[in-house]
């Protein structure tokens, strides 16, 4: 269990996350056609894992803003923007804000990315949401960096995690 923090206020999450140097868990998420999405739909990509409670928050809707600007320029890596969102209110988001170098997943149907991952919330205002963090993949999949970034209002580190690649 990890510890963030919401306005100062404690929070505590299902576990921890990947350790660097381990192997990606798959995951089936789902994408903005209501299909189903998983890791190895990424085979051979380098992926960052953009993962935030939601869209519909700013810190959050900065953080899809950012790495979309960033993704164009990154060669062979796709970023991942996931959240507990129905698919709907991303896409909704993504067409509203002209996104389109990003793809938008949602754990919305049962949690598991969040639980597996060890960033499900279990307590305060935004219980069952997901912390925000970044994990970065390389193209076989083995984690290289991880931020669980410590005050969920603030953004997550941009340039390490872009430096990870």
């Amino acid at each position: 269990m990890a510890n963030v923090t919401l306005g100062g206020n404690p929070l505590h999450t299902s576990g921890e996350l990947p350790a660097k140097g381990s192997h990606a868990a798959d995951f089936s998420l789902v994408n903005s056609d209501l299909g189903t999405t998983s890791l190895d739909n990424f085979k051979g990509k380098k992926l960052i894992l953009n993962i935030f409670p939601s869209i519909d928050t700013g810190t959050c809707a900065t953080s899809v803003r950012e790495f979309n600007k960033k993704a164009s320029s990154l060669e062979n890596t796709t970023v991942l923007c996931i959240s507990r969102d129905l698919p709907f209110a991303q896409k909704r988001f993504c067409g509203a804000e002209g996104i389109e170098n990003v793809v938008t997943l949602s754990d919305f149907r049962d949690g598991e990315f969040g639980k597996n991952y060890g960033l499900e919330l279990l307590d305060g205002p935004l219980k069952g949401l997901h912390a925000r963090s970044v994990v970065v993949l390389d193209e076989n999949h083995n984690v290289v960096y991880t931020e669980l970034v410590p005050e969920i209002k603030d953004e997550p580190n941009y340039e390490k995690a872009l430096a990870a690649l």
